[in-house]
């Protein structure tokens, strides 16, 4: 009984154009495509998509594929919240040795994603680099150690999910101010409808902010 219960299975498997187009164009297209950004170490990643008449299927994250491209980031922790049109969260980071890349996307929704460059030493301090991340481009950010990182929820409802490669560290964590006229960050709402919370709207100007070299 057990053969034959296999045998029907690969038979129906086998006979679906769906399965066959899929397997075809998986092992035949490149999966990811990696595009460093105006930044330097800052990359987006756009997955392949594989769709037919059952959904989608697609690679998030490979290894191999990341370090061959970014190199060797070692994630710790994953995270996932929750946020509503007009939630701002941001512009955060953690400090010295306490500090996080992150590899970020949403999984639901649609976000106005920003990096902003931390390090003193670099071309592009003072800069950010901005991108929309949508449940629907698939698109992902990744973002180096030495940046403070903020996302503005343009959807009715965003989940928004990042790997980390540093534990959180409440004591070692800082904000700078999303609105700060130095950065002068190009939101697309109205000011009068951002949600903040009242830790982000204590964060500290541009001039007082502490630095990485």
């Amino acid at each position: 009984m057990g053969k034959v219960i296999l045998k029907n299975i690969g038979k129906n498997v086998a006979g679906s154009n769906d399965f066959l187009t899929f397997v075809c164009n998986y092992k035949n297209s490149r999966v990811m495509v990696f595009t460093e950004t105006a930044i330097k170490g800052v990359w987006t990643i756009d997955p392949k998509v594989f769709a037919d008449s059952r959904g989608y299927f697609f690679e998030s994250w490979k290894r191999e594929t990341f370090e061959a491209h970014i190199g060797k980031v070692e994630f710790v922790q994953e995270n996932e919240s929750q946020s509503s049109y007009g939630v701002l969260r941001g512009l955060h980071y953690q400090k010295g040795s306490y500090a996080q890349a992150k590899l970020v996307r949403v999984v639901k929704g649609n976000v106005l994603d920003v990096a902003v460059d931390l390090r003193k030493s670099s071309p592009t301090f003072g800069k950010h680099v901005m991108v929309e991340l949508s449940s629907d481009n698939k698109r992902q950010l990744f973002i180096p150690r030495g940046f403070a990182h903020g996302f503005l929820v343009l959807s009715q409802e965003a989940i928004f999910t990042y790997k980390v490669d540093n534990v959180y560290a409440p004591q070692q964590e800082a904000s700078i101010r999303w609105d700060d006229p130095f950065l002068s960050i190009p939101w697309p709402i109205n000011m009068s409808d951002v949600i903040s919370s009242e830790k982000d709207k204590a964060g500290v100007c541009w001039n007082e902010a502490v630095f990485f070299e």
